[in-house]
């Protein structure tokens, strides 16, 4: 059974929706960039809502060569599954539409074999995926900003009970990454 892992950059507050400028994903300094990498190594397939899928799309097949980051090169590489209701060609190599219960189609997806599924942004869909604790690995990047405001990761109300640290990593940047799994 596959991992689905929730990798969100996020604010020292809390926020990850960015109402302003604190990430820049060309930006990223070289540690943090090579912890990015070696997550890559357990992932062959990304999930994503519509409108990150777009944001994504629009982006990242036109840094094809130039990407130092090596996120491009990923990302035309592994599979890429959206939730959308309204989309009808993904228009992206390696992406699938999903357009019914987002819930069923990812349970269908983390019982095939395969390495992790990585949901990141699609703040709407991790919100439904916590609530249905499909969840197994939470990686929060936390950048040392406080924005004040913004979307949280975890949806008013929602309660995780329990959670485990399985790893801290802090960069030269300020940049700390966390990564907790749910204890089931």
């Amino acid at each position: 059974m596959r991992d689905l892992v929730i990798t969100q950059n996020i604010t020292l507050d809390g926020a990850v929706e960015m109402l302003g400028d604190w990430f820049d994903p060309q930006g990223q300094d070289a540690e943090v960039l090579a912890e990015l990498r070696r997550q890559d190594e357990t992932c062959d397939a990304v999930l994503l809502g519509r409108r990150t899928f777009e944001a994504f799309r629009g982006y990242w097949p036109d840094q094809l060569g130039e990407d130092q980051t090596g996120v491009a090169e990923q990302l035309d590489q592994v599979s890429k599954h959206v939730v959308s209701s309204t989309l009808t060609d993904p228009a992206w190599r390696h992406s699938t539409i999903i357009s019914g219960d987002p819930v069923d189609a990812v349970r269908a997806l983390k019982a095939q074999a395969g390495q992790d599924i990585v949901v990141t942004g699609s703040i709407t869909l991790c919100h439904a995926l916590i609530e249905a604790d499909l969840v197994d690995e939470y990686r929060q990047f936390v950048v040392p900003v406080v924005q004040g405001g913004g979307r949280r990761l975890f949806p008013e109300g929602v309660e995780v009970p329990s959670l485990t640290l399985t790893e801290s990593l802090a960069f030269s940047s300020g940049v700390v990454c966390l990564k907790h799994r749910p204890v089931r």
